[in-house]
């Protein structure tokens, strides 16, 4: 993947077209050559055990149950690669993002959805095994929808035709399907560990963020006021807001029962930050992503904050709702 980044680096200064008026012009990576390349690998083995863990989440039987019933497989498609494409372009105009800006939050609203909106499925008592097909048909399916949707959404912006890192996506999209058939292969085989799995990669996702997000912060600086525009932070307040309201809105539409609705509300909002996270470090030359690929991390803070606050309303309402007559 660093030979593709290499390969690629002119392509993004001409496309980009880069002055001094853009964000990240004239950024110059504060990491050394090697320490660069050790947190690319840092990142893509964090990525490696987080989809080892979403696999572990997965159940042949169930999988093969939805496929056989499509509609969880249709809303899955309709909610992940319709919704939040769409919202993360809408964003990006409304706010007026440049070029590189625009990419991320792009990036971000095309992958798919993450292992987290499992865990606000549950918390919210939503329907499990739909929550699970829509990870799993989302993350199977980003590898052909994900770099099709940046295509098209790149059209709407001047410079970004020929700019995105195509062939890096699909590796790092390439790279979340073996593992996470790997998990697969553990929790049908040897069910038992399955569960160990998952919280460990759950902990290590957490931590991990928390450690990159940290030492990125402290070493790059000044330079992080980027990743803290008004703009971006609107954006990435108003994502995951949109697409649980939208996944809901959508869900009520379908009539689907409320089990569901919350699942498909989750589902929607809730995206896979370690994939943008790693797509965004990796398949881009430092000089050009500058301290964007921080993003995500922003994303994610939002993202769980507004889960949580659902979690909290929808707890207090079952606690305080009038008993049902009968």
């Amino acid at each position: 993947m660093n030979a593709t980044m290499n390969q690629t680096e002119g392509q993004y200064r001409d496309s980009y077209n880069i002055t001094p008026r853009n964000v990240t012009a004239g950024f110059q990576s504060p990491f050394s050559p090697v320490m660069d390349k050790a947190i690319n690998g840092i990142t893509i083995i964090i990525l490696f055990i987080t989809m080892v863990s979403l696999g572990c989440t997965m159940e042949i039987s169930k999988i093969k149950a939805h496929i056989l019933k499509p509609k969880g497989v249709a809303i899955a498609v309709v909610a992940q690669f319709g919704i939040m494409p769409l919202t993360a372009f809408s964003l990006a105009k409304i706010f007026q993002l440049g070029p590189i800006e625009a990419v991320t939050v792009l990036i971000c609203g095309c992958c798919p959805g993450g292992n987290l909106s499992n865990i606000f499925a549950l918390a919210l008592k939503g329907d499990m095994n739909l929550s699970i097909v829509m990870t799993t048909c989302s993350t199977v399916l980003a590898l052909g929808m994900m770099p099709l949707l940046l295509f098209l959404y790149c059209h709407g912006f001047n410079n970004l035709e020929k700019a995105v890192p195509y062939t890096g996506i699909t590796i790092a999209l390439i790279m979340t399907l073996v593992p996470c058939a790997i998990g697969i292969a553990i929790n049908h085989r040897v069910p038992q560990y399955a569960q160990i799995i998952i919280k460990v990669g759950l902990s290590i996702l957490l931590i991990a963020s928390v450690a990159i997000g940290v030492m990125s912060g402290i070493t790059i600086g000044g330079t992080v006021r980027v990743v803290l525009s008004p703009q971006l932070m609107a954006t990435a307040a108003l994502m995951p807001l949109t697409g649980y309201l939208l996944g809901y809105i959508m869900s009520t539409i379908l009539k689907v029962n409320h089990q569901c609705r919350r699942t498909i509300s989750i589902e929607t909002g809730c995206q896979n930050i370690q994939l943008c996270s790693t797509i965004l470090k990796v398949a881009f030359p430092p000089e050009v992503i500058g301290p964007l690929y921080l993003f995500p991390l922003i994303y994610i803070m939002f993202q769980g904050g507004e889960a949580l606050l659902f979690i909290i309303l929808f707890r207090c309402y079952q606690r305080f709702k009038p008993p049902a007559e009968g």
